[in-house]
């Protein structure tokens, strides 16, 4: 596994520095588009319908068109907006795990602990647990700010990016308002079909069948001898990697931190000003700045009931 950038997770004082991973992959079979008859690459173009030429990346602006207008912006223009490089995942609140709608998750990471101690990460990871709390968080990635739920799976901190409240649509069909009558003898004979497919969901337990028989079709036709050299037909590409190489911060003294964290958070309830931050015990360990969180919305749709997966 190759991490996509390092940084740290900020709760309070804390600071725990962490290597994000993608937790998740794309299985199916990668296919391209060739001419039927000598098998060559179709390739898309970036052809400029104006002047008609084919147009490099470096000359490529972006455009906002309302259906009337278009107002382009250039490289420049979003250049001037507050674009997000932070490289600290930002605890804003812990809320109860099941206030989060399963609808809301997008993309899913994995957080490694980096530095030389992992005991600021476990300790965070134990009290996920033991509290059954989701921390919601601030993060930036391919330069957008984005809300996600920092939870535990098994021993790993896992970040799952979350869709905006806008971004979640209301169900609105004209069927939902109709009156529907249900007998209890169809409901009791629902139930007992339900119970009768009843079972603990091993998600080993089911493939793509559809992929396992494409690979097959794939291997047939290479035993057979129909295929092409790919050099002569498709061309070479060339992998387009990011390499992150920037370091995450260092873990202060942990129970200085949590200690000045709590009294911190105390105080503001009760309109106190907060005691001086102590001073760390490890003398070579560095202090982050107390940092303001802005305040994010909490998600109220509760966790629907789970749905047996056929």
């Amino acid at each position: 596994m190759r991490s996509i950038w390092k940084g740290a997770i900020t709760f309070g004082l804390v600071n725990v520095p962490v290597k994000v991973y993608s937790a998740t992959e794309d299985h199916d079979i990668s296919l391209h588009q060739v001419h039927d008859k000598d098998g060559g690459r179709i390739r898309y173009q970036r052809r400029c319908e104006v002047c008609g030429k084919v147009v490099d990346y470096e000359h490529i602006d972006k455009a906002y068109d309302d259906g009337d207008q278009t107002v382009v912006l250039s490289s420049d223009d979003l250049k001037s907006l507050p674009e997000e490089k932070s490289r600290e995942i930002d605890v804003l609140e812990f809320v109860p795990s099941d206030q989060l709608d399963p609808i809301m998750f997008d993309r899913s990471y994995f957080l490694e602990p980096d530095g030389s101690s992992a005991k600021a990460y476990v300790l965070l990871r134990r009290t996920l647990e033991e509290t059954d709390r989701t921390a919601i968080v601030h993060f930036s990635l391919r330069q957008k700010t984005r809300l996600g739920a920092l939870r535990v799976r098994g021993k790993t901190l896992m970040l799952q990016s979350l869709l905006w409240d806008d971004e979640v649509r209301e169900a609105d069909f004209p069927a939902l308002s109709k009156a529907i009558r249900i007998t209890d003898k169809e409901l009791d004979m629902s139930a007992s079909l339900v119970d009768s497919l009843s079972d603990d969901f091993e998600p080993a337990d089911f493939s793509d069948d559809y992929q396992r028989e494409l690979q097959q079709l794939i291997d047939a036709k290479l035993k057979e001898g129909e295929s092409l050299d790919t050099d002569a037909t498709f061309g070479e590409t060339e992998d387009d990697e990011d390499d992150d190489t920037k370091k995450g911060g260092e873990v202060i003294d942990l129970m200085d931190a949590l200690r000045a964290s709590v009294e911190k958070n105390r105080a503001a309830k009760q309109g106190k000003p907060a005691s001086k931050k102590p001073a760390a015990k490890k003398p070579a360990a560095k202090k982050p700045a107390a940092k303001k969180t802005p305040a994010a919305n909490k998600p109220a749709t509760k966790k629907p009931a789970a749905k047996k997966a056929g």
